[in-house]
């Protein structure tokens, strides 16, 4: 299988310990090259015959060796390492190796299961709008390639030639709603001219005695002393009214290219297919090129999966966790009555409302988080099997943070910095948001003595409020267990030497004594909480200081309710309302029964109970009744005054004459409000007062 993997010490740059990462990976001696994108091309071309996958160490020349690939017409699977930036060129470059075959091991695994795709239809109908000095240069532009149309607001100093080959309309208040193939703008026509229906025929303006219309064809107001002229001289075209009652205008587009100076929409993560290059040009012009590639079918895999019978976002219309909701930069997660709704049309796959999700309702589908802890398992497992001590995660996106992990690397190379660390093991994600506490918390257990979330700057701005509060649930967890408090951190580093000041910095923590073999993301239902179950007891069972209760901040994920006895009324409405089993009544006898470890926190106990009783406790139980139901609540049961059948409990029904007596549906019949359900019927049927007509006396 060694003939599968090719690496390269490109050129003599760096140090490849062919024997040893064979050992490693046990493959045997790996054959390294000097110029496998050169002189020893050949050796990779002997490769590509069969169907197995192929790891090449280099990703400086994968465009040539996927090109040879492809003129060969191999069949065989391809897969890229960056060896190079990532630690072969640095001033640890020596100690290097256990980190080369980590990488080269995790490139072998099997590709993550498809998913379900979500599929984007455009026609190339493009919507330019903003003021008329940008938008009409673009529309001339573009017109050879998409299907143009122009909505202007603001048209001053424009010339609207006759002949323009697109629909040009004008207005303000403009709504953009929608996203790449299916766009729906709005917008309301306020001036007396609609240019959608102007001929451009110039009749308007020369009729106009206070020259209140210009080329741009729109009605100056303030000068208008609206005597009527223009609209006789426009006559059957029908162009110009000042007494227009619908100025409401739309239509449906593909693209939006918005060349406001403030963009329409303001979220940070807009929907694909809209374009805001604000003022710059040179932006404009980058982003006119991506418009013009956008006509046809394309499709992105569905980031999530949504279990709606574990979402504690509300029972009975009242909202408990809206963590999802607020954190969503895209805003494709929304209130739909009890449940969310997430539009896979507008999400990006950033996964931030995964990571914050307690129960797992919301999870990440692709690649899943079993994959992503199989890729952690093995970049740990081989990282030690080749004698490598310490090993700290560099969590990154694929993009910005791999770019920026590259430009340290190459800045090492040239002697300028120091690179990333030996002991550091980048690992790309599609977004650092998509993984959260259950990840870097089983991360740990596997023997991760640092787990690094790396933040360039182009997160949006809730992602890192939201990784920096599980940051600090995760920090508390670990210090209060004895690892310390350092194995987690939020690296935050916009350049090149930001980054290598701070990988410098990281002081690895404690690990335990024995690395866990559980599997992330392996069990039934819930995943994120299984997960985190199963780290929690590894973490706890191997602890340096075992605890039985650790106090965490507000917003945690794990908790307790304390319940005032005396105002509870055993009413169970709170049972009702929980959405992770974790209260619970008994079917035998009045008891609120509670369950520590299913508590997600959400709050809707606490916003559902009648009487104001409950309060939410912050911190994890790591003792073991922590499993087991636990009496919060009971009561004396009270029996039917008729039939004697138990039905509820002394307070709650004490409680409930008290509050009826003036009702005038209750205040003659009290007794009835004492009686079950069943009883209560009869004696609505039958009232005692009334005469049988077997008492009537012949």
């Amino acid at each position: 299988m060694n003939s599968r993997i090719k690496v390269c010490n490109c050129n003599r740059t760096m140090a490849v310990d062919g024997a040893a990462l064979g050992a490693a990976l046990d493959v045997g001696a790996l054959p390294v090259a000097t110029q496998l994108c050169r002189r020893e091309v050949g050796d990779y071309l002997g490769t590509l015959d069969g169907s197995e996958k192929i790891v090449v160490g280099c990703t400086q020349e994968q465009p040539l060796f996927t090109e040879l690939a492809q003129q060969k017409g191999t069949v065989a699977p391809l897969r890229f390492v960056n060896l190079r930036e990532t630690g072969g060129w640095g001033q640890d470059a020596a100690q290097a190796m256990p980190k080369m075959a980590a990488l080269l091991a995790m490139a072998r695994l099997p590709d993550p299961e498809p998913v379900p795709e979500v599929e984007y239809h455009s026609e190339g109908r493009v919507l330019i709008t903003g003021p008329a000095a940008r938008v009409l240069p673009w529309a001339r532009r573009l017109q050879g390639q998409l299907e143009v149309s122009v909505l202007l607001t603001d048209t001053a100093g424009a010339v609207l030639a006759g002949g323009q080959g697109w629909p040009t309309f004008a207005g303000g208040e403009v709504l953009v709603k929608g996203w790449l193939g299916r766009f729906d703008v709005t917008w309301r026509q306020a001036n007396p001219i609609d240019l959608d229906l102007c001929t451009r025929c110039n009749a308007c303006v020369k009729a106009c005695p206070e020259g209140a219309i210009g080329l741009d064809y729109q009605v100056n107001l303030d000068a208008c002393s609206s005597h009527g002229d223009c609209v006789k001289a426009c006559g059957a075209v029908g162009a110009i009214d000042f007494e227009r009652s619908d100025t409401t205008r739309g239509g449906q587009f593909d693209l939006v290219f918005d060349l406001h100076e403030q963009p329409l929409l303001t979220m940070h993560q807009p929907p694909q297919g809209y374009f805001a290059p604000g003022a710059s040009e040179a932006k404009a012009a980058e982003q006119a090129m991506q418009l013009a590639t956008l006509t046809g079918t394309f499709g992105k895999p569905k980031f999530f999966q949504y279990k709606d019978s574990i979402c504690a976002h509300g029972r009975n219309k009242k909202v408990g966790c809206n963590a999802c909701v607020d954190v969503c930069s895209a805003e494709a997660v929304s209130h739909e009555g009890d449940k969310i709704r997430v539009n896979p049309n507008l999400c990006v796959g950033c996964g931030a409302c995964t990571t914050v999700c307690p129960t797992g309702a919301l999870s990440y589908a692709y690649p899943r988080v079993a994959d992503q802890g199989a890729r952690i398992r093995t970049l740990l497992a081989t990282f030690a099997k080749a004698g490598g001590k310490r090993p700290a995660l560099l969590l990154h996106s694929q993009e910005e943070g791999a770019a920026l992990v590259e430009a340290l690397g190459r800045a090492a190379g040239a002697g300028q910095m120091r690179g990333v660390p030996a002991r550091v093991l980048p690992l790309p994600l599609h977004h650092v948001a998509s993984v959260g506490i259950d990840v870097w918390l089983a991360a740990v257990a596997y023997g991760a003595a640092n787990v690094l979330i790396l933040a360039t700057g182009a997160e949006a701005p809730q992602y890192a409020a939201a990784l920096a509060q599980q940051v600090e649930i995760a920090r508390t967890i670990l210090a209060s267990l004895g690892y310390g408090s350092g194995h987690v951190q939020l690296v935050q580093a916009g350049d090149a030497a930001a980054l290598d000041g701070a990988l410098r910095r990281i002081e690895a923590g404690q690990v335990p004594a024995v690395p866990a073999t559980f599997a992330i993301g392996g069990g039934k239902g819930g995943d994120k909480r299984t997960t985190l179950d199963f780290a929690l007891d590894h973490l706890a069972r191997h602890a340096p200081v075992p605890q039985r209760e650790i106090g965490l901040p507000a917003g945690s994920p794990f908790g307790a309710v304390n319940v005032n006895r005396d105002a509870c009324t055993l009413c169970m409405a709170c049972v009702g309302a929980c959405p992770s089993s974790a209260l619970a009544d008994n079917p035998n006898a009045p008891q609120l029964r509670f369950t520590e470890s299913n508590c997600v926190q959400c709050g809707l106990c606490e916003k559902t109970c009648p009487e104001g009783a409950i309060d939410l406790v912050p911190r994890l139980l790591l003792a073991p009744e922590a499993k087991q139901p636990r009496v919060l609540n009971e009561a004396q049961p009270y029996h039917c005054i008729r039939c004697a059948k138990p039905f509820g409990t002394l307070q709650m029904v004490e409680n409930m004459v008290a509050k009826l007596s003036s009702h005038g549906a209750f205040a003659a019949n009290l007794d009835r409000l004492r009686m079950c359900s069943d009883c209560r019927v009869v004696d609505m049927m039958q009232p005692a007062k009334e005469v049988s007509i077997f008492e009537v006396k012949r």
